[in-house]
């Protein structure tokens, strides 16, 4: 599985960055405009965020879904066992704790520009036979949306009573066209291979990792897979708290992702599936 490191940079950045999200569903993207102090300061004060009781104060909204979703709250498709995982919702209207406003807005704007100039690479690459599956381009796809999700994810240490089969994040495929996903502040992502074997995905300081989603393999018939990927446990000595940030980005939700099913009916059905509906 040769996920590529592209250098946001490089004059073939754009080729690069299409050829390997073809071929395995995800690159990592270094030398971005996103910076590390910024990511850094994040997770410090994100951290804080959930050690505190004051972030039930902000629980999760069931129908905008903003807010914050208490420890095992959601799980992958298709699996019965909750996640080890507790998270925020953040959207472009939707609530954010006021210590954390500037800063988590700043970097759910920096990553939501970022992301539109990816989505722009990948119209400018695609073989026009892919072109001439989609509705509409990639770029058009996102004028207008305020779909677009900002997820900070706290992973706590493993505790000793959880059941056999418990992980921080199951095998899951994303729902949204492509995520952006600032590096954890620990390893344990991994992404699988055509043949079922697992790979660790980079979690290098610095480093974005991007990845299709459903939605994106959908609308170009699977030119851009959704590739199963995972959280896994740490051990021994690794027991620690992990943070990750991903970032969504979300079609508008009358954008067809086939002759018959658009990107809203597509939400729906998978908030279903993940236990957040």
């Amino acid at each position: 599985m040769q996920v590529q490191i592209v250098d946001y940079n490089a004059i073939d950045a754009p080729e690069i960055l299409t050829r390997s999200l073809h071929e395995t569903g995800f690159a990592v993207l270094a030398n971005h405009p996103i910076g590390e102090k910024q990511v850094t300061s994040i997770y410090d004060n994100w951290g804080k965020f959930f050690a505190s009781d004051t972030k039930h104060d902000f629980i999760r909204d069931i129908e905008k879904h903003d807010g914050y979703f208490p420890f095992r709250s959601e799980n992958a498709k298709g699996v019965q066992i909750k996640d080890l995982k507790e998270f925020y919702h953040v959207f472009p209207w939707g609530r954010v704790p006021p210590e954390l406003e500037t800063e988590t807005r700043k970097l759910y704007n920096d990553l939501f520009s970022l992301g539109l100039t990816l989505l722009k690479w990948l119209d400018n690459c695609l073989p026009s036979n892919v072109q001439n599956t989609l509705s509409e381009s990639l770029e058009k796809m996102m004028q207008g949306s305020e779909q677009s999700l900002l997820r900070i994810l706290h992973y706590p240490p493993i505790q000793e009573d959880i059941e056999p089969g418990a992980i921080r994040a199951a095998a899951h495929e994303d729902i949204n066209l492509i995520t952006l996903l600032v590096a954890g502040s620990e390893p344990g992502l991994q992404a699988q291979d055509k043949t079922g074997k697992w790979h660790d995905i980079s979690s290098d300081p610095g480093m974005i990792t991007i990845n299709n989603g459903d939605m994106l393999a959908m609308a170009s018939e699977n030119f851009f897979p959704s590739t199963p990927h995972r959280v896994i446990n740490p051990e021994g000595k690794k027991n620690n708290s992990r943070y990750s940030i991903p970032m969504f980005l979300h079609p508008r939700p009358e954008v067809m992702l086939s002759n018959v099913l658009s990107a809203e009916s597509y939400l729906q059905n998978r908030l279903k599936e993940i236990g957040l509906k």
